[in-house]
């Protein structure tokens, strides 16, 4: 819905997402710019960083230019093809992610459980493997979705938000039955479940190994690297 029916507010507001908006693009490009030219951060870990602001910078290029532009021209109505390629990338991404951060648990968990045995185990084909499964479900479940979503006939040709969601779409559907989405939806559920679950273990096998042991700067440098990750979760 838009902000505000006042035009000087609606252009404050573009120009407020705008700021927001580039501050993130160039937060997360000079990350993958650091990480890419610094050879020191060619580890797993980075290399996981790396992905995830890609991924990041492709997200929030999905919606918030496009609600920057309505802001600005003062036109909020997206066309049905819009509507189609928003959802799926929308869609494909938020899964990527999610995908990537069950990636980076498990990484963690290896790095400081099975220390010994970390480069054997988190070799960089291991890595390329499990980013590359990452994008290859986020695919899936945008396919998923966007099938779901636009199997089903609609009163209207346009989507009256600069945004388009499932939900505010099923709300302009003719169709009485919605089982393809359900299905898509019940199974991205669950794939979150699964993945919060994996996280969930991870960090417990984590805290039980960092509560043996012995030195508190071990585990201050353990916490450093732990805490960001569990922020984005949450934060996601």
């Amino acid at each position: 819905m838009e902000f505000s029916d006042s035009k000087q507010l609606q252009v404050l507001q573009g120009f407020l997402f705008l700021l927001i908006y580039l501050v993130s693009l160039m937060g997360n490009l000079l990350i993958i710019m650091l990480v890419t030219v610094d050879q020191c951060l060619h580890t797993p870990m980075y290399f996981f960083l790396k992905n995830l602001s890609f991924v990041d910078v492709c997200l929030i290029s999905v919606t918030v230019p496009k609600l920057i532009l309505s802001s600005l021209s003062h036109r909020s109505t997206t066309s049905f093809p819009g509507c189609v390629c928003q959802v799926f990338f929308v869609v494909f991404f938020i899964e990527t992610e999610i995908s990537i951060l069950t990636a980076m648990s498990y990484n963690h968990y290896v790095a400081i459980c099975y220390l010994l045995h970390y480069d054997a185990i988190m070799d960089r084909t291991v890595c390329v493997k499990m980013v590359a499964a990452s994008w290859l479900f986020g695919i899936v479940f945008g396919f998923l979705y966007s099938y779901g979503t636009f199997s089903l006939s609609f009163c209207s040709s346009e989507h009256c938000h600069s945004s388009c969601d499932v939900p505010s779409l099923l709300k302009i559907s003719c169709s009485m039955m919605h089982a393809d989405i359900d299905i898509s939806v019940n199974a991205g559920v669950l794939y979150g479940f699964l993945c919060s679950v994996s996280i969930g273990f991870s960090y417990v096998y984590i805290l039980n190994t960092v509560l043996r042991m012995p030195l508190s700067q071990g585990r201050s440098k353990i916490f450093s690297t732990c805490i960001p990750h569990l922020i984005v979760i949450q934060d996601f």
